[in-house]
């Protein structure tokens, strides 16, 4: 789920001035050609998955009800000043109660494919222990509805709603929290894969690590020193591998696994040969402590050596089970993270700033740069050897302001989405591995450390009488759906 206020932009920002020298990813590689020349590629691969995505906290409301366990975003959001508009995710839009005009909605747009969060304090109020008997009920029904409605449920077990109880035992600082995810993670699996196939660990650890743990815009607000930072780090990349061996163990045969990671992406400024392998590089080195550690088993030099003394401690037992083989790499993508020339000079590129007059969408932090939903998952393909690709989360904030009959015409979020997905189209035309692509947002939402003042949603929200409309966005998503090409 995407940040808010300038929080990614000043994450990413910092991540450029980091980037740290690296190993050499193989040979040299060749620009990439346009699949059909100079033109736009006719179109997806047959069976592309066009869904949408939202998360627990963010939409589903029903806060105390059904022994729901208090979460550190229940407690977060009643610090004075810790949300802009003061507001709270108690009642949100109210899809606990309203999932199946939810349904009906994502199958009137044409979607296939539904990306979902289960509330871990809903099945464990204390994080651990004796799971709550109504727990997975809402879930359950949810995945009845969509299987009815033909539309796939896609799972993941974590979008940043940590039980408080844990939170209070020392939360991720503690290793305990990543075996109580790895217990969760197999009660859920042993419950819900009958139905879900398809299982995502943990959504945007480098977020909600980095603003919940480091600048404290998000819960449970701590300012860490880099040390204890760097064991935060270790201990959610932890929890993926744990939950991956419990998926495995305890889901049903054929289950799939894999992490939904906002992959920081270094784009080529100018598309040669050399910059591109800069940009290789340079990707790798930003995801140092999440994915590429995930992907490769080890931590690499230039981070530890970056860290030093404040490194992450860890046993090479431990990085085995981070590097627990994965069957697909979700990847969260909106904006890149930086832009690179490559360097004779060490680490062998350079970041190129970003200059006060570059564009962006809504929020300040959504930076215009379409390419990179094609580069990231190129990147992902030709870094890690990835074979099955999924874009998790991709969309835009918008003014959303509606004309007097209701409608919104949200031109700038069909514009981004348009561009993103031209991009995207390059990719899967050149063979990357991109199996399927979920929208975010399906509605409007509590934006974290936002409140309702930012929107996201294909589909408006009155706040006051949860109303849905569907707004021009969701026009043409249904458009692009039926063609499984770009109009």
């Amino acid at each position: 789920m995407p940040l808010k206020l300038n929080s990614r932009r000043a994450l990413l920002t910092a991540a450029g001035a980091a980037a740290l020298a690296a190993t050499a990813y193989g040979s040299a590689h060749t620009a990439p050609r346009n699949a059909q020349g100079p033109g736009r590629p006719a179109g997806f691969p047959a069976g592309f998955r066009w869904g949408t995505a939202t998360s627990a906290y963010q939409v589903e409301g029903a806060a105390h009800e059904d022994g729901r366990g208090s979460s550190i975003w229940d407690t977060f959001t009643r610090e004075p000043g810790r949300i802009r508009d003061g507001s709270t995710g108690d009642v949100s839009v109210g899809h606990y109660h309203r999932y199946k005009e939810d349904v009906a909605l994502m199958k009137s747009i044409g979607a296939r494919t539904y990306r979902f969060s289960i509330a871990w304090p809903r099945v464990f109020p204390e994080g651990t222990g004796t799971a709550n008997p109504k727990g997975l009920d809402f879930y359950d029904r949810l995945v009845d509805e969509l299987l009815a409605a033909g539309i796939e449920p896609f799972a993941t077990l974590y979008h940043w709603d940590l039980p408080q109880a844990l939170q209070d035992r020392g939360g991720w600082e503690s290793r305990d929290t990543a075996q109580a995810f790895g217990d969760y993670a197999a009660y859920v699996a042993s419950r819900l894969t009958d139905r879900v196939r398809q299982v995502f660990t943990i959504n945007e650890m480098q977020t909600f690590v980095e603003q919940g743990y480091e600048t404290g815009n998000f819960a449970p607000g701590l300012k860490l020193p880099p040390a204890r930072l760097n064991q935060v780090r270790h201990h959610a990349v932890l929890a993926h591998g744990l939950a991956v061996q419990a998926v495995r163990a305890n889901g049903r045969r054929g289950t799939k696994v894999g992490p939904a990671e906002n992959i920081a992406t270094a784009l080529p400024a100018v598309e040669t040969a050399e910059n591109i392998k800069a940009a290789e590089q340079a990707t790798r080195e930003l995801n140092a402590p999440y994915l590429t550690v995930m992907m490769e088993g080890h931590y690499t030099d230039a981070y530890l050596a970056k860290t030093g003394r404040d490194a992450p401690r860890f046993t090479d037992a431990e990085l085995k089970i981070i590097s627990s083989k994965v069957d697909f790499v979700g990847l969260n993508v909106y904006a890149p993270s930086q832009y690179v020339l490559a360097s004779e000079a060490a680490p062998g590129f350079t970041s190129v700033p970003f200059p006060s007059s570059h564009p962006h969408m809504a929020s300040s932090w959504l930076l215009l740069g379409p390419e990179v939903l094609y580069w990231a998952p190129r990147h992902a393909a030709r870094l890690w050897q990835v074979k099955d690709i999924f874009i998790t989360e991709n969309g835009a904030s918008a003014a959303d302001e509606p004309t007097p009959d209701g409608t919104v015409y949200d031109v700038d979020r069909v514009m981004y989405l348009r561009n993103c997905l031209m991009h995207l189209q390059r990719a899967t035309a050149e063979a990357i591995p991109v199996r399927g692509y979920f929208l975010w947002s399906l509605l409007d939402n509590f934006e974290w450390a936002d409140g309702y003042a930012t929107r996201f949603g294909i589909v408006r929200v009155d706040y006051a009488t949860q109303k849905r409309t569907p707004k021009l966005s969701a026009n043409f998503y249904r458009e692009l759906i039926s063609r499984n090409a770009l109009a």
